[in-house]
């Protein structure tokens, strides 16, 4: 389902129903005018809208602490008031988010992060995927410092302040409580903790003993390209001093890989690793592209590694290496949800915007109590992963965030003034120039 569609579990946020941010507050209009007559007319047909209402008036009121909207014009003008809903509300959403052995400055310590968070979202996006965009996109200022879920509630229906300005408050405490959930559920599955033992693992039982942590031998692919597609021709290892001596021509790449080894039957193989271990924005970003609030559900990579060897061979004796290692560490190692279109074969990903051309072994390995997600590349799959028209990554990133409605849900066009199908394969072609001439 459409997180852009009246049925989406974030509706209450869309532009296009009930409960959009118009010119005026909420509580601008009176109650028999015009404008107050036709919002009635649009939810009294539909069950589900006004179930939805009075969930979320109902929420309001509650976070609040008061009985009638009436009693926010108060709050707005009564600082006194105010602070004393704010502390109630803390109390509140500290025990909504599991934080009750804090005390009220630990909770309002996960507020501010869960701010920091929802600001690090429109900041991921106005940095890469939406960067030529960035000044149409910033956030108002007092939005940005504002972190307190009472004032952000306030300002909604507060007529000071711009609509876009009441717009991106609602967006914040939207995001705040994902960002939320994302920190709970993180506490409750003990993540960095296990990221923690992940990494030793790695280090103790899986890399050569031999070497030193963080000891990376610098290599280098050189890679010709099909001018059709951009898809790799050829690929070969160059070390470090004969790649500085190169200047790749049109058509070719040269891709640094600093690699590390792993010993399979006394042979030393080269793999070059990256651990994949999302930031809060990122999760929540997932949430939104799914359109769903419980991160058990949506977010089933929290821990991972991606992986690039020289051969196929290479990477089935790693997969071997891997159970035998976890079976040195004391654990039996399974393997789930496996994809293999190394070989040939299309790959059937269910996420919005991702290429059948795509070709990894995927797989997530469940050891020593953890389920960590691999994906694992040839040097040649990997240098497609990154320059291939319709698989380069850079590209899935601005298919998946336009494509799920995504950027439409985070900047309404009616407010931002944008022509987003325009603006996607503006960047579509800008990544394209990007990857092919750089």
């Amino acid at each position: 389902m459409s997180i852009l569609s009246q049925h989406s579990v974030f509706s209450a946020m869309l532009q296009d129903g009930p409960f959009a941010v118009e010119e005026a507050p909420p509580l601008d209009h009176h109650p028999y005018s015009r404008e107050a007559k036709a919002w009635v007319q649009t939810i009294r047909t539909n069950q589900l809208l006004k179930t939805k209402y009075r969930s979320v008036r109902n929420q309001i009121f509650d976070l609040l602490g008061i009985n009638t909207f009436d009693e926010v014009l108060a709050l707005i003008h009564d600082r006194r008031l105010r602070a004393r809903a704010a502390d109630r509300a803390y109390l509140l959403l500290g025990n909504m988010f599991d934080l009750k052995g804090g005390n009220s400055q630990e909770i309002v310590g996960h507020l501010r992060e869960y701010a920091r968070t929802a600001d690090d979202v429109i900041t991921s996006l106005r940095a890469k995927v939406l960067a030529p965009y960035s000044a149409h996109i910033e956030t108002t200022n007092e939005i940005v410092t504002a972190w307190d879920p009472v004032e952000l509630l306030l300002i909604l229906f507060d007529d000071r302040y711009h609509r876009k300005a009441r717009f991106e408050a609602k967006r914040k405490l939207a995001l705040m409580g994902l960002a939320g959930s994302i920190d709970q559920r993180e506490r409750e599955t003990r993540i960095a903790e296990k990221f923690s033992v992940f990494l030793d693992f790695l280090n103790s039982f899986v890399w050569n003993p031999g070497c030193k942590i963080g000891d990376l031998d610098i290599s280098y692919l050189h890679s010709t390209h099909d001018p059709d597609d951009f898809s790799c021709s050829t690929v070969r290892v160059l070390g470090e001093e004969e790649a500085l001596m190169m200047s790749p021509a049109p058509g070719e790449k040269l891709t640094l890989v600093k690699r590390r080894r792993f010993r399979d039957q006394n042979t030393d193989i080269p793999i070059y690793v990256t651990i994949r271990k999302k930031p809060p924005s990122a999760k929540v970003l997932k949430l939104l592209r799914k359109n769903e609030k419980n991160p058990a559900t949506a977010v089933d990579d929290e821990l991972g590694l991606m992986a690039v060897l020289n051969s196929v061979n290479d990477v089935k004796r790693f997969v071997r290496h891997l159970t035998r290692s976890a079976a040195r560490a004391e654990s039996f190692m399974t393997l789930e949800d496996i994809s293999d279109t190394l070989t040939g074969g299309a790959y059937h990903g269910t996420a919005t915007g991702s290429s059948g051309q795509t070709s990894m072994l995927k797989f997530f390995a469940r050891t020593g109590g953890m389920r960590i997600e691999f994906i694992l590349h040839t040097n040649r799959s990997y240098l497609n992963y990154i320059y291939q028209r319709d698989v380069a990554h850079d590209e899935y990133e601005v298919k998946r965030i336009f494509d799920t409605g995504v950027v439409a849900f985070l900047f309404p066009p009616d407010i931002y003034h944008l022509d987003l199908e325009r603006i996607r394969a503006y960047q579509l072609a800008w990544f394209r120039k990007q990857i092919e001439e750089n």
